[in-house]
């Protein structure tokens, strides 16, 4: 069987989008499956070409076994609704030019953004192939709900007819999250195909393991009670909250380290320069292989978005990583990410934006030993349960299915 695979992010590129497809194609590509990716050059969040790689109209080469297919789009880093409007719809109209040409059974496109996913729209008709619709964030509502679009307007109007449409042409769809799949229904779309499949942790790249000590010593963080926000320091996140609560934090041994990039960085480095916060450090993102020697020098993970009703149907795909190497979570998140973790008892829950919520439960998880005990019991818990290896084989059984 041959998939092509439409996503506008892909390794080296680290965030959420890149490491899921990659990690479910290279499983694919293990069980036989002739896999084909189109997306474009490395460049998410700064907009900035990594290195070793051109903008070019065409471009091809291997990863993993995963055949991968560079296409030219306008380049745009992760801020301004303008330029990223352009930069996602050049990619759109370049996949389906590239993706014409492509050999293939089953075709899936993948958001954010959804113009990957019109562009799988236009290669199914071309091709007179299925195409399957996998949904990581309801797009443009996800937009509104930061204050990037507003719901009244043209535009907003404009993209949610042409997502309602694509939801409607798609042969199946899979969202990330059952909120997901009730908030689709809820729009009168057609609940049988539907099918969730979560994210989860790859087990052999993150597992438990001791501190690394060359790079506590690197981080200045030797004898500190580390807490840790990991990703994409954007709109959505609310990282001006983190770091005013921490700057209010009494016990000198409590350090937060912050290792990301995003279109609010700028503003989050010049908040913790003007109000002289001596007890966090930030770090530019490193790669995905670095990652866990990063995480195994914290103590407790934080997993934060701003207070909004849309994101009560999210599950940040970070919690899962923190999980599996045994990491406490403090999680700002209320709905469906809020119920996982309590479930399986592998953190703390604090009210989004509530600032004496979260500086309560910073003081409770650093102290009580064996509440840590039973918080890193369920972690175990959890990465059992969201085996990455294990849901890309449930969505590989399904696509499967519908080919047959």
């Amino acid at each position: 069987m041959k998939i092509l695979f439409i996503t506008d992010n892909f390794p080296p590129e680290v965030n959420a989008p890149a490491t899921r497809t990659y990690e479910h194609c290279k499983v694919w590509v293990q069980k036989g499956i002739d896999v084909t990716v189109i997306t474009c050059v490395p460049n998410f969040p700064k907009g900035k070409i990594f290195d070793g790689y051109k903008n070019k109209i065409y471009q091809k080469e291997y990863i993993d076994g995963i055949k991968v297919i560079r296409v030219w789009t306008y380049i745009a880093a992760n801020e301004g609704f303008v330029r990223r409007t352009i930069d996602y719809v050049s990619f759109g109209f370049s996949a389906v030019i590239a993706g014409i040409f492509q050999k293939a059974d089953i075709i899936i496109a993948t958001s954010p953004q959804f113009f990957s996913a019109f562009a799988g729209n236009c290669i199914s008709f071309f091709k007179r192939k299925p195409w399957i619709f996998e949904v990581r964030d309801i797009w443009p509502e996800s937009i509104a709900s930061v204050g990037g679009l507003n719901p009244q307007s043209i535009s907003y109007k404009i993209l949610e007819f042409i997502e309602l449409r694509l939801y409607k042409k798609a042969k199946l769809i899979i969202v990330v999250t059952q909120a997901f799949k009730k908030r689709l229904i809820e729009r009168k779309q057609d609940a049988t195909k539907i099918r969730v499949f979560t994210n989860g942790s790859n087990l052999n790249l993150f597992y438990p393991r001791v501190k690394n000590q060359k790079l506590l010593s690197e981080l200045n963080l030797k004898n500190k009670i580390v807490f840790a926000y990991f990703g994409t320091i954007g709109m959505a996140h609310k990282m001006d909250f983190i770091v005013d609560t921490f700057s209010k934090v009494k016990n000198p041994d409590f350090h937060l380290l912050i290792l990301g990039e995003g279109a609010k960085k700028s503003e989050i480095l010049q908040q913790i320069q003007d109000q002289n916060i001596k007890n966090i450090s930030f770090y530019d993102f490193v790669t995905k292989e670095e990652v866990p020697d990063y995480i195994s020098v914290i103590d407790f993970a934080i997993v934060n978005l701003r207070k909004s009703i849309t994101f009560t149907t999210v599950i940040p795909s970070k919690i899962f990583e923190f999980a599996a190497m045994g990491k406490p979570i403090l999680l700002g998140v209320d709905g469906q990410a809020r119920e996982i973790i309590e479930t399986a008892n592998c953190g703390l829950f604090y009210e989004p934006e509530n600032q004496k919520d979260l500086l309560e439960k910073i003081n409770l998880i650093a102290s009580n030993i064996e509440l840590q005990n039973l918080l890193i019991a369920g972690c175990r818990k959890l990465a059992i349960e969201y085996n990455r290896e294990k849901i890309a084989n449930e969505m590989l059984e399904c696509i499967m299915q519908l080919k047959g």
